[in-house]
């Protein structure tokens, strides 16, 4: 037998550490994360739909009941239900939603890819998946993974005596491990790296540890601390959205069910996450050596034992037990700091999860007194404690909020569950508002009207641009749709104080004498029709002659349904399409487009062509600043980047000029969000394709596809 060729050094590159272009040049461009918005690979959201109108809902419940409550020997049910365990699965993928980004949360049911499937607030979550298994292999293509991990979380609410709001399907499957996701710079499990000098979290994150959902459940750092819990949990919290009500409603309805389990210390008996368990192992991680390694010896968390008497019911108990005892703190068999009613009634004692004849004190977690010691909890906690109504209402409100805030509008929801009721952070559009009666002789009254008010080409883009580029997929909040440019907070984005208030004002004026009762446009598909038919004309400035589709589907939203919290995270602190950088943001302008193209869907592909074909048309924020062409929707961005004429040179960390080989004369300012594209190898690679003298045409075709997918992202 000839002696293999290759050692394990040389396969290298086929594990993530062995990319070593990535470790010789560490900030060289990760072109990769735009990968994932390749359409052969992004499941199709309407292919999707019509699988889930397939759906037997009503069958698919009656088997998820089913599952719950037939225990297998493998992964035996705590007091033969699984129902806890799936309230935990939909919580945790729900759970990483934060608003500063819209990244995290369910719809792309991430948890089941690194690095979430094996964080240590996962831990055992993956037998929750296998066990639903079966489920999804009977339902295939019709239910998602993560709609069926929402979906098993409502029934065994539901199978356990809670009533929730509804269910909305829609979310579609990644396949892949979304590696443009930041969850700190931690690079060990429970470290804490992630602290302003003040001591709060970072602005970009959401827990307090890496590896973590929210906050430690044995307090800051695993120091019981209560009220500096307290205070974690409330900053945590806010950061994916809720207030202290909602907050409350959710650690006391969760922790209704269930419990927690340290049968031992993990260090000691628990095996690799599964992203580094043995090939055996099948995805399946934290082996358990201690004894049988399930049921009664069971190792999570390492907190150890149920809040309540009555886990797979709902009903007042955990509030009533948190008020009604004192609580002493002790460790757990796994060595974890945890609380422990002082002399519980019989009634209030709990019988163990895998033997009946056993009974044991409830315990509460060091964050969980944080709902009895902190006086604004405290209040909160004790109003829900004596209305149970009301409490009920507030947790399926927080539950539904919890598990839909990162689907975007509802027009989104799939499904005969979805709730009537609507809610702000739904983001909801009137429907009168929206366009009626519109064709194609009205479109060209509009173009006409938008011809004679006298605004710029470069104005209707730039606020075109500007209105649509505010979305972002991660949650698909912002976008055209529903005019919100011209609403508070996003009308007074820094990146709109130029260009966009005045053409607004014109563009209201030709609404205002367009509207009849017959037909009617509103102001969000104005502003993409205005945008749109400047790039007609530049097409045509160009030599071609090329209709730009728009389809005329919005509405405007109104002041009093923005949710303006929620909103104001979707300022951009840069956008390089447009040469626009925050003031005082000190990050490279290219790593910043990057990631306004990912939030936006891009490809590599119509990255490039967007970025030159709005600089060819002297889009930008700045007209002093950057690489602007004459108006015509041409290539000469790119040409400009790969003539040897131009010599650049640096003016300071930021700007560039752009002078003449032979004369010395200035011929461009430019920023490195332009430079990027000739900097870099493969994106000069895309800039030197499009100044080959054949590829005109095609670069208009190309520019004015991604143009409309951009303008239409978010309906």
């Amino acid at each position: 037998m000839k002696k293999c060729p290759f050692t394990h050094e040389d396969l290298g590159f086929t594990k993530a550490e062995g990319d070593m272009v990535a470790k010789w040049w560490p900030n060289r461009l990760n072109l990769k994360i735009l990968q994932l918005n390749n359409d052969r690979l992004v499941p199709d959201r309407i292919e999707y739909a019509q699988a889930f109108e397939t759906l037997d809902i009503d069958a698919l419940v009656a088997d998820l009941k089913k599952v719950m409550k037939t225990s297998q020997a493998w992964w035996p049910a705590d007091w033969g239900h699984y129902g806890p365990l799936f309230i935990r699965l939909a919580w945790h993928s729900a759970g990483t939603y934060r608003l500063v980004d819209g990244k995290g949360g369910a719809n792309s049911g991430n948890q089941r890819f690194a690095p979430v499937n094996s964080w240590p607030d996962n831990a055992n979550l993956d037998k929750a998946r296998r066990l639903l298994w079966p489920v999804k292999k009977r339902y295939g293509n019709a239910i998602s993974w993560a709609d069926l991990m929402i979906l098993a979380g409502n029934v065994a609410l539901e199978d356990m005596g809670f009533e929730t709001l509804g269910f909305g399907g829609g979310r579609v499957d990644a396949w892949e491990a979304e590696i443009d996701t930041y969850w700190g710079s931690e690079e060990k499990w429970m470290e804490d790296k992630r602290r302003t000098e003040n001591g709060k979290i970072k602005h970009s994150l959401g827990a307090a540890q890496m590896g973590l959902i929210y906050v430690n459940p044995e307090g800051p750092d695993g120091v019981p601390d209560v009220l500096g819990a307290a205070r974690e949990i409330r900053d945590s919290f806010r950061r994916m959205g809720m207030n202290d009500e909602e907050t409350i409603a959710l650690i006391a309805g969760g922790h209704t069910f269930g419990k927690n389990h340290g049968a031992a210390d993990p260090a000691k008996y628990l095996g690799p996450e599964p992203e580094a368990a043995p090939i055996e192992e099948q995805g399946l991680g934290w082996k358990n050596s201690y004894k049988s390694g399930k049921g009664p010896d069971t190792i999570t968390s390492g907190l150890e034992g149920a809040w309540t008497p009555t886990p797979t019911r709902w009903d007042d108990s955990f509030l009533r037990i948190l008020f009604k005892y004192e609580w002493n703190l002790q460790k757990s068999p796994a060595g974890a700091w945890q609380w422990v009613a002082v002399d519980p009634d019989e009634e209030d004692r709990v019988v163990d999860a895998h033997d009946p004849a056993k009974k044991s004190a409830p315990i509460m977690l060091t964050t969980d007194l944080a709902l009895k010691l902190d006086p604004d909890f405290a209040r909160i906690s004790r109003r829900f404690l004596e209305d149970h109504a009301l409490f009920q209402e507030a947790f399926a409100k927080a539950w539904f909020k919890l598990t839909h805030r990162d689907m975007g509008p509802r027009k989104r929801y799939l499904g005969p569950l979805v709730p009537q009721e609507r809610f702000i952070w739904q983001d909801p559009i009137p429907q009168e508002s929206y366009s009626k009666g519109i064709d194609a002789s009205n479109i060209a009254r509009l173009k006409a009207a938008i011809d004679a008010s006298g605004a710029s080409d470069q104005a209707l883009l730039y606020t075109a641009w500007s209105a649509a580029a505010a979305y972002r997929r991660s949650d698909f909040k912002g976008g055209s749709d529903g005019a919100r440019i011209a609403l508070e907070p996003q009308k007074s984005f820094a990146i709109n104080r130029v260009h966009v208030a005045e053409t607004l004002e014109t563009l209201e004026a030709i609404r205002r004498d367009f509207n009849t009762e017959e037909a009617a446009i509103s102001l969000a598909d104005l502003i993409v029709l205005g945008g749109s038919y400047a790039v007609e004309k530049a097409i045509a400035k160009a030599g071609f002659d090329l209709e730009v589709p728009v389809t005329i589907a919005r509405g405007d939203a109104t002041q009093d349904l923005t949710d303006t919290h929620a909103f104001q995270f979707l300022e951009p602190f840069a956008d390089g399409f447009v040469n626009f950088l925050a003031e005082g943001c000190d990050l490279a302008e290219e790593e910043a487009l990057l990631f306004k193209a990912d939030q936006l869907g891009l490809t590599v592909a119509e990255m490039v062509v967007l970025a030159g074909g709005l600089r060819a048309m002297g889009v930008g924020y700045d007209e002093k600043v950057g690489i602007y062409g004459s108006g015509a929707l041409d290539t000469s961005f790119f040409d400009t980047l790969t003539d040897m004429a131009i010599e650049w040179k640096p003016i300071d960390e930021r700007l560039y000029e752009g002078v003449d080989r032979e004369s010395g004369e200035r011929l461009y300012t430019a920023t490195r969000a332009d430079l990027i594209f000739g900097a870099n190898s493969e994106l000069r690679a895309q800039s030197e394709f499009w100044a080959q003298e054949d590829n005109e045409k095609r670069f208009v075709h190309a520019f004015v596809k991604a143009w409309v997918k951009v303008m239409e992202n978010n309906l």
